[in-house]
């Protein structure tokens, strides 16, 4: 019932989330906004049979290690699965680490195909493999008629695994993907010019370099008709447009929103909006589904983790963006929501607070 008062020992779940640098802290500001508010229904509604819920939040700061240790002590204090995480990398370090331990994990927003080297009961995820995303995206290029693609990528398994996605599905279609020195800016607009390629992709970290090789190459004459591209969204959050302003408009990236929110998505789109002070990004609804789905495992399983984690492939609930459903999906180790929608989108050049949808599917 609405409202009912809850008297009970809470039921936990370890969160996973960057909340500090070198991690992209506005990204786990807006999983952790869903996250607690998803939070706050499902105890309006009498929480876990009559038990409140409650979240027990670590920072990772984008480092693996401190992913691991974090589900370690998560482990130890008993929570019944873990949530969260952004970075792929750290992810894929606290995939393993649940996996050995026995601990449900569901991923919220991290991407990377193999979360874990082998085939998991354990570890569940809401949003899309990079591989199918990033070849959503290879796809929006072709059809915008760029065949000839560089890329300004750092080194990282993350990076590396999106220029292997890209080059394999442009190779497919007669393009051809050509990574770049992103040493410094100048150095970067010079080579672009010699390969005479028609986009730039920006495979780096924000702000850094990401923010700096914008400005660069919006300024360059030589460069006017390339297009910048940004597939793992970094033109998604505000201070993009705060940082770049009009120079980081029109920069296509991957977002994981369907075209149209339902009622449930609109009201939380609403209350994200007021928790958070200003638009809620695809990540923040990643979060809110995240607790949407282990309630019900949690409801209709119990807290013994490896019934929770039995309770994958049963999994049935509408979350803000879709029915959440798992299955086994080719070339992927944890159970994985086949379906989650996918965009791809730019700021409006005209009006960069609003956002255009180029590509959905």
């Amino acid at each position: 019932m609405a409202g009912m008062v809850i008297h009970s020992l809470p039921v936990r779940i370890g969160v996973l989330v960057p909340l500090s640098r070198p991690g992209w802290a506005e990204a786990g500001r807006h999983l952790l906004a869903g996250l607690e508010l998803a939070v706050g229904d499902v105890n309006d509604a009498g929480g876990i049979d009559g038990r409140p819920l409650e979240l027990v939040v670590r920072d990772t700061a984008a480092d693996p290690q401190r992913a691991e240790a974090a589900v370690d002590e998560l482990a130890r204090l008993g929570v019944a699965a873990v949530a969260g995480e952004y970075h792929s990398v750290v992810a894929r370090a606290a995939a393993t680490r649940a996996d050995a331990l026995g601990l449900p994990f569901l991923c919220s927003s991290a991407v990377l195909d193999a979360l874990t080297e082998q085939p998991t009961r354990w570890v569940a995820r809401l949003s899309p493999p990079q591989s199918r995303g990033w070849q959503t995206y290879a796809d929006y290029l072709l059809g915008a008629g760029h065949s000839r693609i560089a890329v300004a990528t750092q080194p990282s398994v993350y990076w590396a695994s999106g220029v292997r996605i890209l080059r394999d599905h442009l190779a497919a279609h007669g393009g051809t993907v050509t990574e770049l020195d992103t040493r410094t800016p100048a150095a970067l607009c010079d080579e672009l010019v010699d390969r005479r390629a028609t986009a730039l992709l920006l495979l780096v970290g924000h702000p850094e370099p990401a923010v700096p090789i914008v400005r660069s190459v919006r300024r360059d004459r030589r460069l006017a008709q390339v297009m910048i591209g940004a597939p793992a969204g970094q033109p998604e959050f505000a201070e993009w447009a705060t940082l770049l302003g009009a120079d980081g408009a029109g920069i296509p990236f991957l977002r994981y929103l369907p075209e149209r929110l339902g009622p449930l998505g609109a009201r939380v789109e609403t209350a994200l909006r007021e928790r958070l002070g200003e638009a809620p990004s695809f990540v923040a609804f990643e979060g809110y589904d995240t607790v949407a789905v282990l309630a019900e495992v949690l409801r209709s399983h119990g807290t013994d983790r490896a019934r929770a984690a039995e309770s994958w492939p049963h999994v049935a609930v509408e979350g803000t963006r879709g029915q959440v459903e798992f299955s086994r999906t080719p070339g992927i180790s944890v159970w994985q929501w086949a379906r989650a929608p996918i965009q791809v989108v730019d700021r409006d050049p005209a009006e960069p607070d609003r956002f255009r949808i180029l590509h959905a599917v």
